[in-house]
C-alpha cells in the first residue's frame, strides 16, 4: 500500500493544520445505520481489507507465504494470516464467502450462488488497478451475461470498502491545500457507486468507514509511546463525517425500497484498541510479520529464496499482521465489536 512509510508519515504530519481547521465541522462518533439481513448472495467491492483473492499473484504478500498460515493453512490471497472482513460479513450473513472474480473460472458454477468479491488490494475510489469503478464495471458485465438476474440482485447485500489507498496516493503528489476538496471528491465519488449499484438492482448496500490510520503499525509504529498517532485520525474522522451524510441523505431520498448502510469500522477499531477486556489481543501497535530490515515486507524472499521475514510467535493474540492488515484475531474481535454495537441491532 505504501512504498515509504517515513516519507508517509511526512506528508501526514503536514497535514495537521489544515485539518485543525475542520475539527468545528466533525463529529467524534459516527451513527451506523443497519438493515435486516435476509440476503442470498453478497457482491464485494474495494481493496485488501476486503480482498479474497484477485490481488496479482506476483504482487508481494497475499499469495505468498507466511499469508493465510492460519486460515486456510497457505496464501488464499488475503491480506492477513486468516480470515478477512469480507469472510465475517458472509458467515453473519449465512453464506460462504463469495468467490474471488479472478478466481471464477478456476471453480465449479455452483460457487457463483454465493455472490463475488471483485476487491483488489490496492484498490481505492480512484487509485489502483482496477479501481473501484472498473470493479463495478466487471459486475455490470457478469449482469448483462445473465450471470446474475433480477432476482439475484434484489436479494443480495454489496458491501463497498475504500479504506486509504487514494489518501496515501494524494499525499505523494498532492497539494494539502488541496485536501478539503480531495475529500469531498471521494465522498462524491463513493456517493455515485452507490447508486450506480443501487440502480443495477441491488437493494442492500453497506459502505465502510474509514479505520482510524493513526493506530495501524505503518503510522503507530513512528510514536515512540507506541499508541495511535490521533493527529494523524483527523483524516479518516473527516471523511468519514461526511460520508455519513451523504449515506443519510441517499437514505431520505431513496424511494424503491433500497437501503444504505454506514457499517462504522472506525469506532470499533478504536473499541477494540482502547478496551482489551473484550477481546484476547495484547499487541496492538507492532505487526506480527515483518521484514528482517527496511527492504522487505512480509513475505519477502531474497534471490536464493530464502525468506527475509518474521512472524510472531502468537497471531492470535496480535492486532495486526503486517503494518497495515490486521490479523484474523483482529478482524474477529472488530467483526465482534460490529456484532454488538451495530449488526446485533438489526430490525426486519
Amino acid at each position: 500500500m505504501m512504498n515509504s512509510h517515513k516519507e508517509l508519515f511526512s506528508h501526514l504530519r503536514s497535514l495537521f493544520l489544515p485539518f485543525l481547521l475542520l475539527l468545528g465541522q466533525i463529529g467524534l462518533k459516527v451513527e451506523a445505520r443497519l438493515l435486516c439481513h435476509s440476503s442470498e448472495k453478497l457482491f464485494v467491492f474495494g481493496d485488501s481489507y476486503v480482498d479474497t483473492g484477485n490481488t496479482n499473484k506476483e504482487y508481494p504478500g497475499s499469495w505468498k507465504d507466511p499469508y493465510g498460515m492460519t486460515y486456510p493453512g497457505k496464501p488464499s490471497g488475503r491480506f492477513s494470516d486468516g480470515r478477512v472482513l469480507t469472510d465475517y460479513i458472509a458467515d453473519y450473513l449465512g453464506l460462504k464467502s463469495p468467490i474471488a472474480y479472478q478466481l471464477r473460472n478456476e471453480v465449479p458454477s455452483y460457487y457463483l450462488k454465493y455472490g463475488m468479491n471483485f476487491a483488489c488490494g490496492g484498490t481505492g475510489l480512484f487509485a489502483g488497478n482496477p479501481n473501484m469503478t472498473t470493479q463495478i464495471d466487471f459486475f455490470e458485465q457478469l449482469i448483462e451475461e445473465n450471470v446474475y438476474n433480477a432476482s439475484d440482485l434484489n436479494n443480495s447485500l454489496a458491501l463497498l470498502s475504500a479504506l486509504g489507498n487514494d489518501y496515501f496516493d494524494y499525499l505523494k503528489h498532492g497539494s494539502i491545500w488541496g485536501f478539503k476538496s480531495f475529500v469531498d471528491s471521494l465522498v462524491n465519488q463513493m456517493t455515485t457507486n452507490l447508486i450506480r449499484i443501487q440502480k443495477l438492482g441491488v437493494k442492500k448496500i453497506v459502505v465502510t468507514s474509514l479505520p482510524p490510520f493513526g493506530c495501524i503499525p505503518a503510522i503507530s509504529g513512528f510514536n515512540p509511546l507506541k499508541r495511535c498517532l490521533n493527529i494523524i485520525n483527523i483524516i479518516p474522522i473527516a471523511h468519514n463525517k461526511l460520508l455519513n451524510q451523504s449515506i443519510t441523505k441517499l437514505n431520505q431520498e431513496t424511494i424503491d425500497g433500497a437501503t444504505f448502510v454506514f457499517l462504522d469500522l472506525y469506532d470499533s477499531f478504536m473499541s477494540v484498541i482502547n478496551d482489551p477486556s473484550t477481546n484476547n489481543i495484547t499487541e496492538y501497535y507492532t505487526a506480527c510479520c515483518l521484514g528482517v530490515s527496511s527492504k522487505y515486507v512480509c513475505g519477502s524472499v531474497d534471490e536464493n529464496n530464502e525468506k527475509q521475514y518474521k512472524v510472531c510467535e502468537n497471531p492470535e493474540s496480535t492486532m495486526f499482521w503486517d503494518p497495515i492488515h490486521p490479523t484474523q484475531a483482529g478482524w474477529h474481535a472488530v467483526y465482534n465489536n460490529l456484532q454488538m454495537d451495530d449488526l446485533g441491532q438489526l430490525q426486519c
